[in-house]
């Protein structure tokens, strides 16, 4: 078994600066602290978690509030949880999930049960009633998501605003001159959530600067609201030819909805979707994708928390920019072919 001692050895320092890497309690030199990590990495030393928690009055635990809200579809949330869990054993830390809707009370019982070390909140609002509370708490914080007043908070997410943006863009260099935006159901933007609000903000933008007639529709996951919804876009919209879909479990049904109006995808609609990549390779037509880099976003986040914890800085905002994959689903306007 690996000791304290074998790794101050290696690092050429002593048992106590080593303990003092681990527990944060004094300041230690940014090159001394980099040899001292990676003695332990090379050695695999795995500090016993009782004690660590003992000796920096840390729990070794984050909190990740990832509030079930109606409207967020729950895989693609998982993911963001299985990556945050993942990366947060990686530095010795446990994860207690919160899938309750914590509002200022919630967060507040949080931070004030000594249960955690940190907090990672999820399903950001713009105008999020959390963000006051989240500035002043004395635990520090990561948001996937930004609100629309982000000072004074550390933020990281997938650029929804550039996402929405690529996507008319690739439509508009492929002839596409009416186009649509199917998203989220009515309540997520209802909320005012980010994601979504940015991804039709880009989108409509975009449109606009390339002469495009476009539209926005929220619409629900089911057969039925797809039919619906795709029925009245064709009726308001005939000369639509092109389609961003965000709402992952409505893309299968908007694209039979699409079918079964008559409209063939590529050849008559293409379709572009922001969802991950195993729904978009999978689909009957492989649907070309923004992919939701949810792993990347979930790890990255709690290597942002583990540099606040240890007094490291670290950026405001990460956004991380969108990347399209061209698939099977979208082609030339045929007019314009």
């Amino acid at each position: 078994m690996v000791k304290i001692t074998d790794v101050a050895r290696r690092a050429g320092v002593s048992p106590s600066t080593v303990s003092y890497v681990l527990s944060g309690k004094r300041s230690i030199s940014a090159a001394t602290q980099r040899r001292v990590e990676a003695s332990i990495r090379e050695l695999g030393y795995r500090p016993h978690a009782g004690a660590r928690a003992l000796a920096s009055s840390r729990s070794n635990v984050l909190a990740l509030v990832m509030p079930l809200r109606s409207g967020i579809h729950l895989p693609v949330q998982m993911q963001f949880a299985g990556a945050v869990a993942t990366t947060a054993r990686g530095h010795d830390h446990d994860v207690l999930l919160l899938t309750q809707e914590e509002g200022e009370d919630g967060l507040r019982r949080v931070a004030d049960s000594a249960l955690v070390d940190a907090l990672i909140v999820m399903d950001v609002q713009l105008r999020d009633a959390r963000a006051p509370l989240l500035r002043a708490l004395p635990l520090p914080s990561v948001l996937i998501g930004f609100p629309a007043e982000a000072d004074g908070l550390t933020c990281i997410d997938l650029d929804f605003t550039a996402t929405g943006e690529t996507c008319v863009s690739h439509l508009a260099q492929l002839g596409h001159r009416c186009v649509a935006l199917l998203g989220s159901p009515p309540e997520v933007y209802a909320r005012g959530t980010g994601f979504a609000q940015r991804t039709a903000a880009g989108f409509t933008a975009a449109a606009r600067r390339y002469g495009m007639t476009s539209t926005v529709l929220p619409c629900e996951p089911t057969r039925a609201a797809a039919r619906e919804t795709v029925d009245r876009l064709l009726h308001d919209h005939p000369d639509l030819t092109g389609a961003v879909v965000h709402n992952e479990p409505a893309l299968p049904l908007l694209t039979e909805a699409f079918q079964q109006a008559g409209m063939r995808v590529p050849e008559d609609l293409s379709l572009v979707a922001v969802c991950p990549d195993e729904l978009a390779e999978n689909a009957a037509v492989p649907v070309t994708s923004v992919a939701i880099p949810a792993a990347e976003v979930g790890e990255r986040a709690v290597e942002l928390l583990m540099a606040k914890l240890n007094d490291r800085p670290v950026p405001d905002a990460t956004l991380l920019p969108p990347v399209l994959t061209r698939r099977a689903s979208t082609a030339p306007r045929a007019s314009a072919s």
